[in-house]
């Protein structure tokens, strides 16, 4: 029987590139997005009858519930959650707003661990799975103008090291990914000029691309012995 794979914000940018991937293994994937339809039923006919979408605000409890019905049904189990959905938001500190401090702890750290909650009776009933939290090098490192996302993500990490430990002898390994300067939609506001002197402060010379995250991810579905670790491919931005 196939593997089944819950993704969230798998519509764009890591998100799409991990789905396509967890396809390509030949594991059932559930896509969650939370507004485009459009980019949702592309990926439904690209990727065809191995893949469904469902459309999820995961920051509310009650829709991750319905999120994770419906993999159920559909599928009859889950094996695999990537935690990926997140916002970025550029303010100076004494500009952030509670609104906005709000909108980005929520979508992107109350979700992992909504999500994860939601899910997690069916990982303890089978006795194994895999969580894979998808944060940054802005959790490791900071970001300037970007303490509301850089706290988000530290707080993925955080999660991640301490689930490992309290689920590790269930057979449930949990681990994070944390992704230098990739070219995606969510980079998308970084000028030519920007984007070339990340790439000079960058040992390897370049910018990453949605792949290099998504192969990551393949490597620890597979993996059966990592767990508790914040793997960084940042082409050594960050070291």
């Amino acid at each position: 029987m196939n593997r089944v794979a819950i993704v969230t914000g798998g519509t764009r940018g890591i998100g799409k590139a991990i789905c396509y991937e967890l396809v390509k293994k030949g594991i059932n994937v559930v896509v969650n997005y939370r507004k485009s339809d459009e980019l949702a039923n592309k990926i439904q006919e690209e990727l065809g009858n191995m893949v469904r979408v469902y459309k999820a605000d995961v920051s509310k409890r009650e829709e991750v519930k319905g999120l994770v019905d419906f993999t159920l049904k559909e599928f009859g189990n889950i094996d695999i959650l990537v935690n990926n959905a997140g916002i970025d938001q550029e303010n100076m500190f004494q500009d952030i707003t509670d609104d906005i401090w709000n909108n980005v702890i929520n979508t992107n750290l109350y979700s992992v661990f909504c999500v994860t909650q939601e899910v997690l009776p069916t990982f303890l009933k089978n006795k194994k799975g895999c969580i894979i939290n998808i944060s940054s090098i802005y959790g490791i490192s900071g970001g300037s103008c970007s303490t509301a996302y850089s706290a988000s993500k530290a707080g993925i990490d955080g999660i991640t090291k301490s689930l490992a430990k309290e689920l590790g002898p269930s057979n449930i390994r949990v681990n994070s990914v944390a992704p230098g300067a990739i070219n995606t939609d969510m980079n998308g506001y970084l000028t030519e000029d920007e984007w070339n002197q990340i790439k000079e402060e960058t040992p390897m010379k370049k910018i990453g691309e949605g792949i290099d995250i998504a192969r990551c991810v393949s490597w620890l579905v597979d993996d059966e012995f990592t767990t508790g670790q914040v793997i960084s491919p940042n082409g050594g931005i960050v070291i």
